[in-house]
């Protein structure tokens, strides 16, 4: 390689020390952390079931979730605690909707940063010409902008909704051995949330680092630079 194409080289790789380039690097990271928590989440809760009688316990009933939330489909066996015979129930709610529209705008933000990124260091001079990539960039990134904050405040309800429906406490209401009084049933313990709360700070994380990108963004386009150029 010659010295011009070095200095090219160094010249193009130069943009990810900038704020633009750097906050899109940060945008393609943590929208890596959004959808893999969210998407990637799968969570148990145990309750026990004690008959008076003997004859049909199950002291240790493991019920299993996972993304997208759609609680109605999961299904687990309790004993009816009288003979041998069992009941199907299910949990209550779909909060699918909440979260595969969180994880759907991580993907397309992770999409979306890693295109502007190869963009900003091999396609500079097209990105900047006739300011069109400027202000294509500028109007995605508010849209985003705005996509992060409206997905990531449904998904926070959408996890508390899941959460209260998964509640082991909760869970013991729906078992008919567990409204008879003589019968010991008892929450054994509750899901991890760990990785669901976390992925609730990325998408509000990822919202303000788009939000403050806009800036830099404006910057490049033809708006903030006839502006300069009238003062």
């Amino acid at each position: 390689m010659d010295t011009a194409d070095q200095m090219m080289s160094v010249g193009t790789f130069r943009v990810l020390k900038s704020p633009l380039g750097f906050i899109r690097l940060l945008e393609w990271l943590f929208a890596i952390f959004a959808f893999a928590t969210c998407g990637g989440y799968s969570g148990q809760l145990r309750v026990s079931v004690d008959c008076i009688n003997k004859t049909d316990s199950n002291l240790s009933i493991g019920v299993n979730f996972a993304y997208p939330f759609r609680l109605y489909q999961t299904y687990f066996d309790v004993p009816l605690c009288y003979g041998k015979t069992r009941e199907r129930l299910f949990l209550i709610g779909d909060y699918s909707s909440s979260a595969e529209f969180f994880v759907t705008v991580a993907v397309f933000a992770f999409l979306y940063s890693l295109l502007a990124t190869v963009v900003y260091i091999f396609f500079q001079n097209k990105y900047r010409e006739n300011n069109r990539g400027p202000l294509i960039d500028f109007i995605v990134t508010v849209i985003f902008s705005f996509m992060w904050l409206v997905s990531s405040s449904a998904w926070a309800k959408g996890l508390s909704d899941v959460k209260m429906a998964t509640d082991p406490d909760e869970v013991l209401l729906l078992i008919s051995a567990c409204k008879v009084q003589a019968n010991k049933c008892k929450s054994v313990h509750g899901p991890i949330w760990s990785g669901l709360n976390t992925s609730v700070v990325f998408g509000f994380l990822n919202f303000v680092l788009w939000a403050g990108n806009i800036w830099f963004v404006f910057k490049e386009t033809g708006w903030h630079k006839s502006s300069q150029r009238s003062c």
